[in-house]
Formats: C-alpha cells, structure tokens, sequence
C-alpha cells in the first residue's frame, strides 16, 4: 500500500499493520522523515482514521481466518481442495493455511501445505522433504491425535524450521490412560485450582477461547461426527468469595446425558484434558495451598 497525502505537510500509509506518517513538502515530496508517533495536527485527519479502520478490519479479519483453520483442524473435517486454491491468494488466509499438515485420499498421502493454485492444485512437503501434488477434491487437516506419524512431522519441521501459523503438530494433546475407569464420568486431575474470585475465572477461561455457560467452563468438539461438550465445573460466584475449578466431564451434543469416560472419543479426550490444564495452570494460587 502507498502513501496518502495528509494534509500540505504529511503523508501517511499502514505499515505491519500501523499506521505511521512521514513529512512531506513541495520541494520533496515523498521520502521525507517518518515520524515515531502520528503527529497531533492530523490523527484527526479523514485519511488517518480509514488507515486506522482498515488495520483493524486486517486484525480482525487474520483472527477470523485462524479461528476457521483452527475449527476445521480440531474437527477434522473434510475441506474442499478447491476452497483453499481460492482463498490462497489473501494473505491472511495464506499465513493461516501455509504448512498445515493436510491429508489426501490415502493416509499415506501426507504434507505440509506450501502453495495452492488454479493450475496444479495443492502442493504439500512430504515428511521425506519431496513436494508433491494432491489431486483429491477434498483434504482432512487432522487433529495432532489422529495425525499419522506426529513424531515423524514434528522432527522434519524441528529440521526444517517449519512454523505453522494454526498450531497442529505442536498443539498440546492428551491421551486416555489405558487403565482408566471407563463407568466413571468425570476427571478429577485439574479439579480444585484456586483463583481469586469468579470474574477472574471466568476471565481466564474467555481469553483462552472457552464459554462460561451458567456454572461451567465449556468446549464443544466435533469427534467421529459426534458433537461432543466438554465442561469444567466452577464455584458458585454468589457463595464463595474464591473461585475453584471443578470436575471436567463431558455430555452429549444434547447436553443432557454424561458420556461414560469409555465412550469419549480421542479429540474430546484430548481437548477437555487440554482446557482442564490450562484453567489449572492459570491459578492463582498452587493447589497446594488451597482449600
């Protein structure tokens, strides 16, 4: 993006997502001096307060564009190849798709995703480091705990300094014991970390991505093609003047019914024990000393 004229004396233009002004003047009219903060006389300016609006609709809009890659890779469901060669192109979907592992027709047919186009499709790094074509119309980007030889991909980005803008490979994951008791209900491993009041809890979990609903932290999956509800039970904010966590269970997409710890699949697993950990490392105080 170029820059505007701002009045007689400066120009300005978005630059990494800021906008920054430069002094500019007959004699030279570009390449002046760029200013460490908008000067005063123009922040006011037309021209400043698009910019400004337009930053935040670029902010906003690379947030939405995670959120979506990051919906389609915990549900693993299918994705039109010919929807990620359209949406290529923008810059902010290109940030969140490149090097995304993605599946093709066969398991075998895995890779990190480094280009798509309307001529040879999707383009993928295979763990052998040769790129190849996918030709199926759809692909899966699986959640790391259906992911085919995560070790696998994870030494070969390690290696290959692969960063991927959607965390996948790297994602924290949680595997059900073998031993566990599959009649019981709930998990108890996070339960009983102390905050110092509600609000906080409740702040801790919506800027984590979850959902307070009524007196539970909550997350729903899709597993198998089943919805699935994940919740971390919170104390009463009207009878306790400190906040614990709960136990973590889940329901089924009715929310009506628990799901015995045998019939919860490996996502849900996986991300209630994720959301469980991360409301208990926020603490605020080490469960030690708690009540």
């Amino acid at each position: 993006m170029g820059w505007l004229a701002a009045g007689d004396t400066y120009e300005v233009a978005l630059v990494e997502g800021r906008v920054v002004a430069r002094t500019a003047s007959p004699a030279s009219p570009a390449g002046g001096r760029t200013e460490r903060t908008l000067p005063e006389e123009i922040r006011d300016r037309p021209e400043v307060i698009e910019l400004q609006r337009f930053a935040e609709w670029l902010d906003r809009h690379a947030a939405d564009c995670v959120a979506r890659v990051t919906n389609w890779m915990v549900s693993s469901r299918p994705v039109p190849a010919g929807l990620l060669v359209r949406v290529w192109p923008d810059e902010a979907w290109q940030a969140a798709l490149r090097d995304i592992v993605v599946v093709g027709a066969a398991p075998d047919e895995v890779g990190f995703l480094r280009a798509a186009d309307e001529r040879d499709g999707l383009r993928v790094v295979t763990p052998d480091g040769e790129t190849v074509r996918l030709t199926a119309p759809t692909v899966t980007m699986p959640h790391p705990v259906l992911l085919p030889g995560l070790e696998e991909l994870r030494a070969f980005a390690a290696e290959s300094g692969v960063v991927q803008g959607v965390a996948q490979i790297h994602r924290a994951t949680w595997t059900k014991p073998a031993g566990i008791d599959g009649s019981a209900d709930a998990v108890t491993e996070f339960a009983g970390a102390e905050y110092r009041s509600w609000f906080h809890l409740s702040a801790r979990a919506t800027s984590l991505g979850y959902r307070v609903s009524g007196s539970s932290v909550v997350d729903t999956v899709r597993d198998g093609g089943r919805i699935v509800t994940a919740s971390v039970g919170m104390s009463d904010p009207y009878t306790e003047e400190k906040a614990w966590t709960g136990r973590l269970a889940w329901r089924h997409e009715d929310r009506h019914r628990s799901l015995p710890l045998s019939e919860v699949g490996p996502v849900a697993w996986s991300e209630g024990m994720r959301m469980a950990a991360a409301l208990h490392a926020g603490r605020t105080v080490p469960t030690d000393d708690a009540r």
